[in-house]
């Protein structure tokens, strides 16, 4: 049933992230980014933060003087600072909840992706607490009550000597050294949520960090403008001789409240806990088809490392040479733990070239679900049962396609694990040796490779920027690209169309201009020997 809903959910995430594409192109499109942004706003939440606290009076009874104070005497420096540090903040909720989201729908969290799903979940907390201790900071009626509930919730675990919120039950019970305390808290969970951060990338090389420029020039001015239109204001002073009784809650932080006065805290720490444990589990309660993983053979290894830096996961490791009587340095080493499948680093061998003899096609680094051999052959067979005037032969990635929908007498299809597998020359072996007009390379929409990186490294190949590269030699007429999803697959069936007529009109002009030349090689040879005389 989890399943059926999840696919059922994914089509519109799909629509709505061509949509985007449309308004800011692939490049650009904020819902590939969406890791990165919340990595942004942590900054934007640290730096404003840091400038608050600058300014703030950290005494029980000075602190909301002090915000309102800056708020408002200073609205158009601190108080801008601090509108952007609760904006920012809220940012970071909504995004990060998207991004766990989208993941889920595509299917990015099974197998050894384990880890970055698991370690994210701990996230949700840190980030919630980091934002619950900073409300208490300003010391106002929505802060006491805050204060009261989250610490009764905490009270009823019994782990304290004595319960924490009877510091906020009477006037005069909290002191500033308590309220240093949670400061302090303040502090140090933003630190701790930074490290827990890091450790949710520790398994993806080329983690995305920064945004592109113009899209986080675009969310800086976002949250910079709802800063001036909207700042954020306090509710009255704290009264610890009274009860607040209506106070208007940030959703985004404090969507948990209203459940506690609703329900107890019993069994609101149920629910959170055993929310918690169950998304966690998701990679084991849904798990997936096993895959095989990358084999490195070693008299096909030269230890050139371009395996080592082109896996999305760091599934590979350089070591110092086993075989004694080798004249390289050092080996390739698949950690298989960490290994997804992806075959990128067959694509990446400088080994993996169909110009060879034998009819097993061995090379450095390769995965037995689709080997190198494989693609080969299915290249000369689907290359031997084109019948039609311009032949084409595709290569297409399993994860962003229905490939057999495409095939028909002038095109060929050849399914890869990745588009990132298929290393440039056998778009060359496909021209040259298989007869095809034009290669087709269609593959997952750019920044949404099913295997992060993929289409990255085979756009850097094709151009020359990365290693293997397809040699200038070929006409780049005789090449196209596709980046789309499965709900694209009118615009790809369009785009191949298109790609064929342009080959026929390559072809022409190929003709004509070899028919020019031809003429004038005769007609040089003619008049060589009247030359002669």
């Amino acid at each position: 049933m989890l399943t059926s809903i999840k696919r059922g959910m994914r089509i519109p995430i799909l629509w709505l992230e061509g949509i985007f594409d449309f308004i800011f192109g692939q490049r650009f499109n904020p819902i590939y980014h969406l890791g990165a942004l919340t990595w942004f706003f942590y900054w934007i939440v640290c730096f404003s933060g840091i400038y608050i606290y600058i300014l703030f009076d950290t005494g029980v009874n000075n602190a909301h003087p002090s915000v309102e104070w800056l708020t408002n005497d200073h609205w158009w420096h601190a108080g801008i600072m601090r509108s952007m540090h609760r904006y920012a903040s809220d940012a970071m909720v909504i995004f990060m909840a998207v991004h766990m989201l989208r993941e889920f729908l595509l299917d990015r969290y099974h197998g050894v992706r384990w880890f970055a799903w698991f370690t994210g979940v701990p996230l949700i907390w840190m980030l919630i607490t980091s934002g619950i201790t900073g409300y208490w900071l300003v010391w106002d009626e929505l802060a006491q009550y805050m204060a009261i509930a989250s610490f009764e919730w905490l009270d009823w675990l019994g782990i304290f000597s004595e319960p924490i919120a009877n510091n906020f039950l009477k006037e005069g019970s909290l002191g500033d050294r308590f309220f240093t305390l949670l400061i302090f808290m303040h502090i140090f969970v933003p630190i701790g949520l930074l490290f827990l951060m890091w450790i949710h990338l520790l398994r993806l090389n080329h983690a995305e960090t920064t945004p592109p420029r113009p899209i986080a020039l675009g969310a800086f001015l976002i949250i910079f403008l709802l800063s001036l239109a909207f700042p954020v204001s306090s509710h009255a002073p704290a009264d610890l001789g009274k009860v607040p009784t209506a106070v208007g809650l940030d959703w985004f932080y404090m969507a948990g409240y209203p459940l506690l006065d609703l329900l107890g805290p019993g069994i609101l720490w149920v629910l959170a806990v055993g929310a918690s444990g169950f998304i966690a589990a998701l990679p084991w309660i849904i798990p997936r088809k096993p895959h095989a993983v990358a084999v490195v053979d070693l008299p096909n290894c030269n230890g050139c490392g371009r395996c080592f830096e082109d896996c999305p996961f760091g599934a590979v490791n350089m070591q110092k040479r086993t075989d004694p009587d080798s004249r390289y340095d050092l080996e390739a080493v698949v950690k298989e733990s960490f290994c997804t499948g992806c075959a990128i680093c067959t694509g990446s061998c400088p080994a993996s070239t169909p110009y060879r003899k034998s009819e097993e096609l061995v090379t450095g680094i390769d995965v037995a679900d689709i080997a190198l051999t494989a693609l080969r052959r299915k290249m000369h067979s689907e290359a031997e049962r084109l019948t039609g005037e311009t032949k084409v032969l595709v290569f297409g990635c399993d994860f962003s396609w229905d490939a057999q929908s495409y095939e028909s007498d002038e095109v060929g299809v050849i399914g890869a694990i990745c588009i990132g597998q298929i290393p440039p020359s056998f778009i060359e072996y496909a021209l040259n040796r298989c007869g095809a007009d034009g290669v087709f390379l269609r593959g997952c929409r750019k920044g949404d490779c099913f295997h992060r990186l993929g289409v990255y490294w085979t756009e850097e190949r094709l151009t020359g920027y990365r290693d293997p590269y397809l040699r200038p030699r070929i006409a780049r007429e005789q090449v196209r690209v596709s980046w789309a999803a499965p709900t694209d697959k009118n615009n790809t069936a369009g785009q191949l169309e298109e790609f064929k007529r342009d080959l026929v009109e390559f072809k022409a002009a190929k003709a004509a201009r070899e028919a020019e030349d031809a003429a004038a090689k005769a007609k040089s040879a003619d008049a060589a020997p009247a030359a002669g005389e």
